[in-house]
């Protein structure tokens, strides 16, 4: 993956305005995204996340405002829906190199997603995890400086997601890549965010993922059920759920260290129609 220069803008959208037959899907949105940094894009569904996302790439034409992006830009990109025909026989490595790529490169990212042993499997028997992990490397396949993910949890269970969105971070620290994040799970990617846009048609607010996680307009789309909270580890818990201040003498490993996110339970929700 290539090296961008550290804090570089990749991409920008100002002033995005979008129908779709009589429903006004965008109005007024704006996103920008520089290397090295991981944005969030979240909202409920059909508002209009994904149509930003399609311009954003220039697969859809926006009716009013402009997309930016850096001369020479390349751009990884994991759909939210992505189906191979059953009937038709592939292997992990044969779907890989669809994208063009050598094999040493197919060897080199497989490693990077988990998936170092399936190159040799039919694309049909992976499991929803494998599946995703395989469309996370054919994105990465050409090192691109921009990773744009549609909600790439789909059929994936809890470890999955956390082990997903754990492998982007370390796309983005090992590589200084740009990424675009589609998520409805804010308490999920905190750890790996460094800004969240919320967009219902247009931007509602944007900011630090705690920030954002306790702005009214967050909490109006969302509700306090699914806001987020910070769990400092400056203890831990005891059998009886009791809190236990962390001794002096505990080493860095007893803990995650001041600041470490967590979230209550997940949500989860497909977006609907063009959204």
């Amino acid at each position: 993956m290539s090296q961008a220069h550290s804090n570089e803008l990749l991409i920008e959208a100002e002033g995005i305005a979008k129908r779709l037959g009589r429903r006004e899907v965008l109005v007024d949105a704006a996103l920008a995204v520089h290397a090295g940094e991981v944005v969030t894009l979240i909202g409920p569904n059909g508002a209009g996340k994904s149509t930003l996302i399609r311009i954003l790439l220039g697969l859809v034409k926006p009716d009013r405002g402009w997309v930016k992006r850096r001369p020479g830009l390349t751009i990884g990109y994991l759909p939210q829906r992505f189906q191979v025909d059953p009937a038709l026989p592939m292997t992990v490595q044969r779907f890989l190199s669809l994208a063009g790529s050598t094999a040493a490169r197919i060897a080199e990212v497989l490693d990077e997603v988990g998936l170092e042993d399936a190159a040799g499997k039919q694309v049909q028997t992976l499991s929803g995890g494998e599946f995703q992990r395989a469309l996370l490397a054919r994105a990465l396949v050409r090192r691109p400086d921009l990773l744009v993910l549609d909600e790439p949890l789909q059929g994936v269970d809890m470890a999955g997601q956390a082990d997903l969105y754990h492998r982007i971070g370390e796309v983005r620290r090992g590589s200084g890549a740009g990424v675009v994040l589609v998520s409805h799970d804010l308490h999920l990617v905190m750890a790996e965010t460094d800004r969240v846009i919320c967009l219902n048609h247009h931007v509602c607010c944007a900011g630090r993922p705690e920030a954002v996680s306790r702005d009214p307009s967050y909490l109006a789309l969302f509700g306090p059920a699914v806001a987020i909270y910070t769990h400092r580890h400056d203890h831990r818990h005891g059998h009886s759920g009791e809190v236990i201040p962390l001794a002096a003498e505990d080493g860095p490993g007893d803990h995650h260290g001041p600041g470490d996110e967590h979230g209550p339970g997940d949500e989860h929700g497909e977006e609907s129609g063009h959204g």
